[in-house]
């Protein structure tokens, strides 16, 4: 069959959705203890549960999760930090009752914290263990019954006698509870209120007594305008962090009241805290410090070597480190890496012989290298200045499209707004691709891993920038001839629905159809509606409440629904706290009263982001058949068809 040719779209493809539902996981976090490699992974064919795993030094791998356990913190909602070891005891957080335990080896998991006498619960991650292990310190959200969340920093007795001490309140958020290798001093991150982890935080340090409790803590670094990530001890004891103070993410040591930079590039060495836990460097045995730092927006794996100042290149193929979990191990490094070829998966490696090992595979999809498609990194010129995206051709082991064709194109909008569209092969990306779409993820403005003026240019502009970005990104594919101009839609969750809408609605824009999966509709309702950790973004995303109401109305796409072209896919899930369901009963609602055309799918038990194997399969099927619809191809695929409604569906 070389050679052969079919219509884009109509590309039968190995990449089922139940394959892809079924056949990938989630790798989430990975822990070093002694010789032993941990890592937790959320399998979507167990109902999305969270299962640590184990790698001894003999190479044999178990499972340590009993059945009737899943591992996930919902501290912030979106986790992270939720399992951690310490000398052969597993410490986690139980996603059903978000209790913390101890699990000894061969034992049966026992909760460490007691019930909690609120109504709504206690929930932990983020934590670390004293030396002597008789205390887990870690971040602790109360949330009472009438809705008020309190978070702080708290200590937890291992000895099963339910003792929690408080450590640190008042701030708004706390993250990074680290001690110093003799468990003397603790340093933490904390902020207020309107600032995100990426905007302002402050670094502190104090003395850990005996009770526990913190003496004499004070803050060393940080405030409004700084963003630090990572605290960490070194093994001689002196404290590394990272600092945006630059303009760029980069390693800092402090000493004597002064912090040094130790490599000052116009890099990004740290991440967007969008989840607990995350590592971005590690101390090695040879004084040098490994870490991850995004160049031209591919993730890279570098060194800091001992008593020199600068930024080695670790040779290596993988593009992308997410999330962010870097760690030593031994003499080498463990972590989840993917590249252009290869999905995420946990690795090792051993720097001084560039020694690999893949442990844990992220899927066991049926992946033709001759099928997969690679992403190009480009720029592109738009409203603010050059913007960035991964572009994926059209890619099958067989088949191509007419020579008198250009492929479909989708456009990916990542969440955030400030994430990141990581360069790595994505089974998602593929589903697509290897069916003849061509597909476009773009780091529009504000994304992470460009520096903190790009990740600026988003404030007070969101629904505007990141529009005009993902507009511009569709315009230069078509006038390169590598997309159909006739045949654009494009997709987004979270915040990402939001810039969908908007880039349905711009006047002369390039999209004829889209796919909200939990996204943002109103901004009015959202604010007072989201969770927490969120609840005052938009201040810096849209401007100050009540001060920038009208711009609020403005910014709504509920307030313009009737400016939208092309049909749109709602997908919602029933008990989402980020962006709560009435977000997308409001649009359905908006599009009907406007005859716009629309399809709802809701799933009653997912939360932000669906885990559950069926959910997952039922959304791609849906969506696939959508866009057949809309344009006019007709897959290979079997598929339970999805219900158009409103004025201007297409028959």
């Amino acid at each position: 069959m070389a050679g052969a040719t079919a219509p884009y779209g109509t590309w039968p493809s190995p990449l089922t959705a139940d394959r892809l539902a079924s056949g990938t996981r989630r790798l989430e976090q990975v822990a070093v203890d002694g010789t032993d490699l941990y890592w937790l992974e959320a399998r979507p064919e167990e109902g999305g549960r969270g299962v640590i795993l184990r790698r001894r030094a003999n190479g044999a791998s178990e499972t340590v999760t009993p059945e009737d356990f899943s591992v996930r913190s919902r501290v912030h909602e979106y986790g992270g930090g939720a399992f951690l070891v310490h000398r052969g005891e597993v410490y986690f957080t139980r996603e059903g009752d978000q209790r913390l335990y101890r699990q000894g080896p061969g034992q049966t998991p026992a909760a460490l914290t007691p019930e909690p006498e609120i109504a709504a619960g206690l929930r932990y991650a983020d934590g670390v263990a004293t030396p002597d292990g008789r205390w887990v310190i870690c971040v602790r959200e109360a949330h009472e019954a009438d809705g008020t969340v309190a978070n702080g920093l708290v200590a937890v007795a291992t000895d099963g006698s339910g003792t929690v001490r408080p450590l640190a309140k008042g701030r708004d958020f706390y993250a990074f509870p680290r001690l110093d290798p003799e468990g003397r001093h603790l340093a933490f991150t904390c902020w207020n209120h309107p600032d995100m982890p990426w905007t302002g935080t402050e670094l502190w340090l104090a003395e850990l007594g005996p009770g526990p409790e913190l003496v004499e803590p004070r803050p060393v670094a940080g405030g409004p305008g700084e963003s630090i990530f990572q605290p960490a001890f070194a093994p001689d004891g002196s404290l590394h962090f990272v600092s945006d103070r630059s303009g760029w993410w980069n390693l800092y040591r402090w000493h004597d009241g002064r912090a040094s930079a130790l490599a000052p590039v116009e890099r990004d060495l740290g991440a967007a805290q969008w989840g607990l836990g995350l590592s971005t460097y590690a101390f090695l045995g040879d004084g040098s410090i490994a870490c991850l730092y995004y160049a031209d927006g591919l993730h890279r794996l570098g060194r800091i070597p001992a008593g020199r100042a600068g930024l080695e290149d670790l040779e290596q193929s993988w593009t992308a480190f997410t999330p962010a979990q870097l760690r030593r191990f031994g003499d080498g490094l463990a972590f989840i890496a993917g590249s252009p070829d290869e999905p995420p998966a946990v690795r090792t490696l051993e720097p001084g012989t560039g020694a690999t090992e893949t442990v844990r595979e992220s899927t066991d999809l049926p992946l033709d290298p001759a099928g997969i498609s690679r992403p190009e990194p480009i720029t592109f010129a738009s409203e603010a200045g050059t913007a960035y995206a991964l572009f994926y051709p059209p890619a099958h082991p067989k088949l191509a499209g007419p020579d008198d064709e250009h492929p479909p194109l989708l456009t990916f909008v990542h969440g955030g707004p400030t994430a990141h569209a990581e360069c790595q092969l994505k089974p998602a990306v593929q589903f697509w691709t290897s069916r003849g779409f061509a597909v476009v993820e773009v780091n529009y403005a504000g994304s992470t891993g460009f520096g903190r003026a790009y990740r600026e240019r988003l404030w007070e502009n969101w629904g505007v920038a990141d529009v005009a970005d993902c507009c511009a990104a569709a315009r230069h594919l078509f006038e390169q001839g590598r997309a159909d101009p006739g045949r654009a839609a494009i997709r987004g969750s979270s915040a990402g629905g939001l810039t969908v809408l908007g880039a349905l609605a711009a006047p002369n824009g390039p999209y004829a159809a889209g796919a909200s999966h939990y996204g943002v509709v109103d901004l009015e309702t959202l604010r007072a509606a989201t969770h927490k950790f969120e609840s005052r973004y938009l201040d810096w995303l849209i401007g100050p409440w009540p001060e920038a109401r009208q711009r609020y109305r403005d910014r709504s796409p509920v307030g313009w629904i009737d400016r939208v072209k092309g049909p749109v896919l709602i997908l919602q899930g029933g008990r989402d706290r980020v962006v709560p369901p009435d977000q997308a009963h409001t649009l359905r609602r908006a599009l009907e009263g406007a005859g716009k055309a629309y399809a709802y799918l809701e799933f009653p038990e997912e939360r932000h982001g669906f885990r559950k194997a069926e959910s997952q399969r039922r959304a791609l099927e849906a969506e696939l058949g959508f866009y057949s619809r809309i344009f006019g191809f007709t897959p290979a695929d079997p598929l339970e068809p999805v219900a158009l409604y409103g004025r201007d569906a297409p028959a």
